[in-house]
């Protein structure tokens, strides 16, 4: 089955969100492990390396990008077994992330955000997260790993939509 983009970006105070949610069957604890536990991370996304408390830097190696290169990631907020936010600092600039995880009964909603100032690369940053987000519940389920190919170039343009329709596009 070709997976359907479900992102939206939303204008925000200072720039616009990237918002993906995923519904994931498991308890809340179960899916916080997922995605703080290096071994567990390393399944969907990248193992990381440090101390993983507020304020400090971890290294984290991208497993699913070409090269497996290592990019730093500063823990801003992390309130177990709610809410992560990380600042990333690599070659690709200083993205701001945040996942906040909700209790619906034997699952647990997941809601991605990365801020920023604007839509530039909104066609290419939106597919790769609907990729490691399905890959999280890939790695959860015990199914394949999804195929980048299914979700680039053909949820580029639900992106480009939505960035297009935001007040003060280009």
């Amino acid at each position: 089955m070709t997976p359907q983009p479900t992102g939206r970006i939303l204008p925000t105070a200072d720039g616009v969100d990237l918002v993906l949610t995923r519904l994931i069957r498991g308890n809340i604890q179960d899916v916080w492990a997922s995605i703080t536990e290096s071994d567990r991370t390393a399944r969907w996304f990248g193992r990381w390396e440090g101390d993983a408390a507020p304020g400090s830097t971890i290294r984290v190696q991208l497993g699913f990008e070409e090269g497996t290169p290592w990019s730093d990631a500063r823990i801003e907020t992390c309130d177990p077994p709610e809410r992560l936010a990380i600042t990333t600092l690599d070659a690709a600039g200083n993205w701001y992330l945040e996942v906040a995880l909700a209790a619906h009964g034997d699952h647990t909603e997941l809601t991605f955000v990365q801020h920023r100032e604007n839509t530039d690369g909104a066609g290419e940053i939106g597919p790769g997260w609907e990729y490691y987000l399905d890959n999280l519940i890939a790695s959860r389920e015990g199914t394949a790993v999804p195929n980048f190919e299914d979700y680039y170039p053909s949820m580029q343009q639900h992106y480009l939509d939505q960035a297009e329709q935001l007040p003060g596009s280009r």
